[in-house]
């Protein structure tokens, strides 16, 4: 009798090009920081099937802790230690970057992003499916920079103007000066826009439950990370004080995150960003746990091009417990797009398509970020 061995063969990373992705803007600005180009990096991860994923992160160092250098110097190893391993066992190849360096959350969330993506491509599923989710609407926000009240509330004209139903206004300097900018948008707009704001950290915790307790009259949806994520033990005490509801951004990093402020009674909603939970495994784990406790979610993120945009639409779509979308990160002052397919905005609604379908656009523009990347 001859025994036959079934050969079982296993896909392969053989090699991952990283690239600095920077992208000019118009100034954009926050309590913290203040944009005038994206600090993102690019990959894309090539294995022995000839399927390739790309993934993009976009550092913000005073909200995460990492720049564009240090996710491409963090990236090097992750190519190094991804060589001749299974990207389809994600579990594992994310488990080895986690054991070789901790946090770096956002530059372990560009290649999450690669490996779902070789996935879904192996599977011939766009990304949602795969994810076992089905096409949603999705409509984002669009957000204000911090500026004077007066400049502020024209933008809020002209968003309104050109078809805005949602607006997400920045705050965080002074809150004297945040509800002057509060009364005079919602004077320009009227009562059926729906308004969200954002400290960014900005507030002390005197000042935030004042400030919220002005902001009462001009129906605001909620208020993101109203103080520093260090006083995460006074939010409980602030939630209870302020008429607007809180969700904690920069305070949830991961689902262990997550449920400490949850069970503590500090949040009423989480926002889930890619570059701060390290990809879609964890962000689906915040999402999950959020969901078990009665909070809902918001799909944010930080600067990406269309490239992560359409990753985190993907994401949103395969989980009910994301209801809120503040998705315009291409839309905040970003100077050129350099990705062909992908998410697409439709009158601030968000329509997606195959994964394999977007690119980064033309070989002499990646030619700049590889010299950029190299230099």
């Amino acid at each position: 009798m001859t025994i036959f061995a079934a050969a079982f063969f296993v896909m392969k990373i053989t090699h991952t090009e990283v690239y600095k992705l920077t992208i000019k803007m118009e100034p954009f600005v926050i309590a913290t920081e203040v944009s005038y180009y994206t600090q993102n990096i690019f990959i894309r991860i090539h294995t022995d099937e000839g399927i390739t994923g790309m993934g993009e992160c976009s550092a913000f160092p005073m909200l995460v802790g990492e720049t564009q250098n240090t996710c491409f110097e963090v990236a090097k190893d992750f190519a190094r230690i991804s060589v001749g391993k299974d990207p389809l066992d994600i579990e594992g190849r994310m488990q080895e970057l986690h054991d070789y360096i901790a946090f770096n959350s956002t530059i372990k969330g560009a290649w999450d992003m690669a490996l779902h993506d070789i996935a879904a491509k192996k599977a011939g599923l766009p990304l949602y499916k795969f994810l076992g989710g089905m096409k949603k609407t999705i409509q984002t926000d669009l957000t204000i920079g911090i500026g004077s009240p007066e400049s502020m509330q024209q933008t809020a004209r002209e968003f309104v103007a050109d078809g805005v139903k949602i607006i997400k206004v920045k705050l965080g300097k002074k809150g004297e000066v945040d509800v002057q900018r509060i009364r005079l948008i919602r004077e320009a707009i009227g009562p059926d826009i729906k308004l969200r704001i954002d400290a960014n950290q900005g507030w002390h915790f005197e000042e935030a439950v004042v400030t919220l307790q002005a902001l009462a009259p001009f129906d605001i949806q909620y208020c993101e990370q109203p103080i520093r994520h260090q006083y995460d033990p006074l939010l409980p005490a602030l939630r209870k004080l302020s008429p607007i509801k809180i969700m904690a951004d920069e305070s949830v990093f991961d689902h262990h995150d997550a449920i400490r402020l949850i069970e503590a009674g500090a949040v009423d909603y989480i926002n889930i960003k890619l570059a701060k939970s390290g990809g879609l495994l964890e962000a689906k784990k915040i999402a999950d746990e959020s969901g078990k406790r009665g909070i809902a979610c918001m799909m944010g993120g930080m600067l990406e091009s269309r490239l992560g945009l359409t990753a985190k639409v993907h994401f949103a779509m395969a989980n009910d417990n994301i209801v809120f979308y503040d998705l315009d990160t291409c839309l905040l002052g970003q100077l050129e797009d350099p990705v062909v397919g992908g998410a697409r905005y439709n009158n601030y609604f968000l329509e997606v398509y195959m994964r394999k379908d977007h690119y980064l656009n033309s070989l002499p523009w990646m030619e700049k970020i590889l010299l950029r990347a190299l230099s």
